[in-house]
């Protein structure tokens, strides 16, 4: 059975710092996880974790910009280029490398406009999902805590 749980909270580029969001992390991960796109960003997300070895992580939170033109941006914006194509692929290829440096049972947090997070493609099932509401002309943020099985 999947949680679903539903809060409202003003919109913030730092995701960690909305409440409800920052409560799911305390709750579920600690404060020890692996974070790809840490603010302010300073890498390419990919190349950081193929540094990683295979099945060596427990917890990861996954809060990419929610677009490949906001993606873009933000490499762009912190003088790194931005070397890949405009497609699904990228986010693809982040998701293969989370799911080759989690450990079994080990826990993901996605971020996101959907509720797709890692996925059953990449050996994770959903247990939960947390959507804030930001109101007015705000999109929804969703998180989904998801176990690699």
């Amino acid at each position: 059975m999947i949680e679903f749980e539903r809060h409202w909270s003003m919109p913030s580029h730092k995701t960690f710092t909305i409440k409800p969001f920052k409560n799911l992390i305390d709750e579920e991960l600690g404060d020890n996880y692996i974070d790809p796109f840490p603010y302010p960003f300073k890498q390419d997300a990919i190349e950081y974790l193929k540094t990683i070895p295979d099945n060596s992580e427990n917890y990861l939170v996954f809060d990419p910009p929610y677009s490949q033109v906001q993606l873009k941006r933000m490499y762009n914006n912190n003088g790194l280029s931005y070397n890949h194509p405009m497609n699904s692929s990228y986010w693809s290829n982040c998701k293969k490398e989370i799911s080759r440096i989690i450990k079994n049972k080990g826990k993901v947090i996605s971020f996101g406009w959907n509720s797709n997070g890692i996925g059953k493609k990449y050996g994770f099932k959903l247990i939960r999902i947390v959507l804030v509401a930001h109101g007015g002309q705000h999109n929804d943020t969703i998180a989904t805590v998801e176990t690699k099985i």
